[in-house]
């Protein structure tokens, strides 16, 4: 049996496009755009509470909605993110992205349902988006994964510029292995 590669340089990243105007749910349709926006996993961005996150120049995570309960914080560093967090302010007030009448796995079968009507599939690949866009401003180059050169190919200064990125973007999107980052970048 071949072993299960995991580190590859293609890129699994997905953007939402016209395809979030076929979300007929306005929660979900937040859900969504908060996932492109801050490389939100599903259930972080379904239990997101607009009120206790925003902190001005950061969104901070509560660890009951991160996997493994771990609490990050993700740093607002685009007027996209902004915008996506006023309209989440809007629409949620003072709750969360679940409407007060469901429960969290109740609006999580809304969100598969309206992604599966879209024709959206696999919207992990927002994370990846996110995240190969956040390397390519930390760097200034997109990374291996999104056509950048390999981290063999880069100069001395640009592996440690390309280290401290990884760090920066591991700890910001919650992953505990070094490895799950190169799965999202390449190498």
């Amino acid at each position: 049996m071949a072993e299960r590669r995991y580190v590859t340089n293609i890129s699994k990243a997905q953007e939402l496009g016209t395809s979030l105007e076929q979300i007929t749910d306005a929660h979900v349709r937040m859900s969504l755009q908060l996932q492109a926006a801050f490389g939100l996993r599903r259930e972080e961005a379904i239990k997101f509470q607009p009120s206790y996150a925003d902190r001005g120049d950061h969104i901070a995570l509560k660890g009951s909605w991160t996997k493994g309960g771990r609490e990050r914080t993700v740093p607002i560093t685009t007027t996209e993110q902004r915008d996506a967090l006023h309209a989440a302010h809007h629409l949620a007030g003072t709750g969360s992205l679940i409407p007060a009448n469901k429960t969290y796995i109740q609006q999580r079968h809304v969100y598969d349902g309206q992604c599966k009507a879209a024709g959206l599939s696999h919207m992990h690949g927002l994370r990846h988006q996110y995240e190969q866009s956040r390397y390519e401003t930390l760097t200034g180059r997109p990374p291996p994964a999104a056509g950048g050169p390999l981290v063999t190919e880069l100069s001395p200064t640009q592996r440690i510029e390309d280290r401290h990125a990884r760090q920066t973007i591991r700890r910001e999107l919650g992953h505990e292995r070094v490895q799950i980052t190169a799965i999202y970048l390449g190498s």
